[in-house]
């Protein structure tokens, strides 16, 4: 057997016996993550959902703004979550502005890891001048913030080419940005496996074979960085939609036509004091739960995938 396929073996063997049986064993796991999937499926199918089309603007009635929740009084029982200054449904308006913002962190965190990957690869399998350059690259990257570098683009963005250009291509340039400012995360993780996997015998054996560079990176070493890979991308996905949401709370993320979670949240943080408490109270909890179960995910995949932190019952 050869040292390839032994490695794979004993990965194969390891998700097998550890990973099921340690989500079926952690309580917190199996909440978080049915909690996941039904915030994700209800955004998934907020079309078929929804009340109304929380973005067509015919539907609204300035008659209906601010109407409480149905429990409270005064309610509407045809707007379960009450309705926001624009006569919104908050039901409706939430379930296509989770749907927003899952999108925004998934296509983000997959440029993340796209750029992050490809040149954590280069770096650690050419090693030499490239390497230091990259490395340099990502530690200045690393020395800026996510929201500092997002905040410049999309303000710099929106001064050139007018709010109305900008809002039509608003998510876009969300996931560029937010995608673009964290592929260090990803980089140094590959390269520091790539380092530990590429003088190991099963790649000197492919290199005698013939293979190039870049199977021998995709192909044999990458495989092996797939774990940390995975937990990085849990937690990124957590911080890509806090970071959309942070974005358009500040009034540089999603249009108000289009609104995501953070933008529900900014809308109604004038009235919070008011009265209107639902406006931002209610996107505010679904955003801090979606968050809370994606990381307890992370954390426990983490620990899982990680022989020297997993300890069985859990």
């Amino acid at each position: 057997m050869s040292a390839q396929t032994s490695t794979t073996a004993r990965r194969s063997s390891f998700w097998q016996s550890n990973f099921v049986y340690s989500f079926r064993k952690s309580p917190v796991a199996i909440v978080s993550m049915i909690v996941f999937a039904l915030i994700a499926l209800a955004a998934l199918f907020a079309p078929w959902i929804a009340p109304v089309d929380p973005y067509d603007q015919a539907l609204f009635d300035i008659m209906d703004s601010e109407l409480p929740p149905v429990w409270q009084t005064y309610g509407d029982p045809r707007f379960l979550f009450g309705t926001d200054p624009q006569g919104r449904d908050m039901l409706s308006a939430i379930l296509y502005g989770t749907r927003l913002s899952l999108l925004i962190g998934v296509c983000a965190v997959a440029v993340q890891a796209f750029l992050g990957i490809s040149i954590g690869l280069i770096a650690g399998y050419i090693g030499g001048r490239l390497d230091s350059l990259l490395m340099r690259m990502a530690d200045i990257q690393l020395s800026f913030s996510t929201l500092m570098v997002a905040i410049i683009f999309l303000a710099v963005s929106q001064a050139i080419f007018g709010s109305d250009t900008f809002n039509k291509y608003a998510i876009f340039m969300l996931i560029v940005v937010i995608g673009v400012a964290e592929w260090p995360q990803y980089a140094r993780t590959v390269r520091a496996c790539v380092l530990a996997e590429k003088k190991k015998e099963y790649v000197d054996s492919a290199r005698v074979l013939g293979f190039g560079p870049l199977r021998i990176m995709v192909r044999h070493i990458l495989p092996n960085a797939l774990s940390p890979i995975f937990v990085i991308s849990t937690v990124q996905v957590a911080n890509a939609i806090i970071s959309e949401a942070s974005l358009s709370f500040l009034g540089l993320g999603m249009p108000p036509s289009q609104p995501s979670l953070g933008l529900l949240i900014s809308s109604g943080f004038d009235y919070i004091f008011s009265g209107s408490w639902w406006i931002t109270t209610i996107p505010g909890v679904v955003l801090v739960v979606l968050v809370l179960v994606i990381n307890l995910l992370g954390d426990w995949m983490r620990d899982v995938l990680n022989p020297r932190l997993y300890k069985g019952d859990k």
